[in-house]
């Protein structure tokens, strides 16, 4: 089977890689930005921060963060924005100075916020201004001791930040008002951290570098512990695959999704680094306008987005008066990619979309597919350098050529296991370091894999993991309800979007009341689309909900 894939590899591509140039990513930090030097490294909201900006920066509220907080070696550190100029100077300021970055997610409400970082632990938090009255009320509820709020236009200079920053809050009026005493303004806390020494610390490989939460393969919400050989191996993993594409200085990629998803966080933020690519930060991919307006100010030459973005900007007017006559590399993930979606946008660009897969778990990139005309729509590609990926039956049993079963990836990018839960952990990484994804795919005799179906019960809105079990333990806390199943049905824009089908205990329950309890305790993508009152749910002979004969009855 190892040679069917390797008969496909690209030229140019190593088959397997390390990373003993680099201690640690601190080091390719450092190294990138010896290198680059004024080179520009992040633009957003027409505002650039060059290679050395970053650096200073960084470096600023690294030593911030050393001598104005309680903050140790190891500890964890929360980074709650959208992608904005301060996301990138928070995130290696962080990691300079040896924490643990938990990305979470501006969308979360105050019980997802809650559970996640009391579960990290993180005694700091860096969050934009817009979400801070979400952190108000559990604040207490948690370890954290240092909050520093930063508002959208803070990196922008002078007098942009000013405007776009009163514009925000008093035209707009998107951000609540919240009291959260003792925090630190963003930009005073880089003040303060200019004004004191930044002390570099010891910093393993095998030290953990993040906590990327994630449902797993289950519904409970999990720490994935991403060493810094991890995010390292995978970095190099991902530039061993562009390399033949790409040139140094040269590259300008665009990053519509948000940094603190483990997509563009490894492929925009860390591999592109090393490239000293231009990374172009949209703010708000929804705002389709205004994200075509941002394309024709800057021809981009690499691109990374999902399915449902693809297919919104082409559906545009606009899409066909951008210059893409310098896109050479179109990357998807997330969720699947249409065929159809993918040739269209080969038609209009003249690039081919290459498919990739991957988890939170894998850092997140385990195969991906070639970038050139051998690269097959419908399938996720081939492993990455250094990664082994297998078929396995339900008894764990090798499968031969088109034989479906489980997906089990074996790479150095595979996760330390998760925060605190060696049980979880057990179960899905194997005595012989074999990861099970829980999707279900084959692998043709070309050694292209192909998924045939993602995690059973999983729903996938938009690229994001939506688990049954968060919603249905939700909604099952209302008093009206006596039993709730949540599923995934097909949406034209999202791909799926949550149904919910309710057996009341009081026949007065509406969907109205459903939907609302449910905008007050899940993020906007996580709220059922659909409500359904049944009179009894489908179950197993042990009384187990069958959640997939309700889905078969969708279709």
């Amino acid at each position: 089977m190892e040679k069917a894939w390797l008969k496909s590899y690209p030229e140019g591509v190593p088959q397997s890689i390390n990373t003993d140039q680099f201690e640690n990513l601190r080091d390719v930090f450092e190294k990138s930005v010896s290198k680059f030097k004024d080179s520009p490294a992040y633009t957003c909201m027409g505002a650039t921060l060059t290679f050395n900006q970053i650096d200073e920066l960084s470096r600023n509220f690294a030593s911030f963060l050393q001598n104005h907080t309680s903050l140790e070696k190891g500890d964890r550190i929360a980074i709650q924005m959208p992608n904005i100029l301060q996301f990138p100077i928070a995130l290696f300021g962080a990691l300079r100075a040896g924490y643990v970055v938990v990305n979470t997610n501006p969308l979360y409400t105050q019980r997802e916020m809650e559970h996640q970082f009391k579960d990290s632990g993180a005694k700091a938090i860096v969050i934009v201004a817009n979400f801070a009255h979400n952190l108000e009320p559990i604040l207490d509820k948690t370890d954290i001791e240092t909050v520093v709020v930063t508002e959208l236009g803070d990196s922008l200079g002078f007098p942009k930040s000013l405007l776009v920053n009163k514009v925000v809050k008093h035209v707009k009026k998107m951000v609540p008002p919240y009291k959260l005493k003792g925090h630190y303004k963003f930009n005073d806390a880089l003040a303060m951290g200019a004004k004191q020494t930044f002390q570099n610390v010891e910093i393993k490989k095998t030290d953990i570098a993040f906590l990327q939460y994630t449902g797993g393969t289950t519904g409970v919400s999990k720490g994935a512990m991403l060493t810094q050989d991890n995010v390292l191996h995978n970095m190099m993993q991902i530039v061993s695959w562009m390399g033949p594409n790409l040139k140094e200085r040269e590259e300008v990629i665009c990053t519509p999704l948000p940094l603190y998803h483990i997509f563009s966080l490894t492929v925009n933020c860390m591999a592109m680094m090393y490239y000293g690519a231009e990374n172009i930060l949209i703010t708000n991919p929804r705002d389709i306008p205004g994200f075509i307006k941002e394309l024709k100010k800057r021809p981009v030459t690499i691109f990374g987005g999902l399915n449902t973005l693809f297919n919104a900007l082409m559906n545009h007017d606009g899409f066909t008066d951008v210059d893409w006559s310098r896109l050479k590399v179109t990357v998807a993930g997330g969720m699947a990619l249409q065929t159809s979606v993918g040739q269209r946008w080969e038609k209009l660009t003249g690039c081919r979309i290459s498919e990739g897969y991957g988890l939170t778990e894998t850092s997140p990139v385990a195969a991906v597919n070639p970038l050139d005309e051998k690269g097959q729509y419908g399938t996720i590609g081939i492993p990455v350098p250094s990664t082994l990926m297998k078929i396995v039956g339900e008894q764990g049993q090798d499968l031969g050529y088109n034989e479906e079963g489980e997906i089990c990836i074996k790479g150095p990018q595979v996760m330390k296991g998760y925060w605190q839960r060696p049980e979880e952990t057990e179960k899905v990484i194997d005595e012989g370091g074999w990861f099970h994804s829980g999707d279900i795919a084959i692998q043709q005799p070309d050694g292209f894999f192909k998924i045939v179906d993602r995690k059973k019960d999983m729903i996938l809105v938009s690229g994001f993991n939506v688990y049954p079990n968060e919603i249905e333990d939700v909604i099952s806390g209302m008093d009206k309800v006596l039993e709730v199943a949540a599923i995934g049905v097909k949406d034209s824009k999202s791909g799926e979007v949550v149904k919910v089908c309710i057996v009341p205990k009081d026949g007065s329950l509406t969907a109205d009341e459903v939907i609302a309890h449910s905008k007050k305790n899940l993020a906007g993508y996580k709220v059922p689309r659909h409500v359904e009152f049944r009179e009894e749910l489908p179950k197993s002979n042990v009384g187990k909900i069958l959640r997939r004969k309700l889905r078969d009855a969708e279709s």
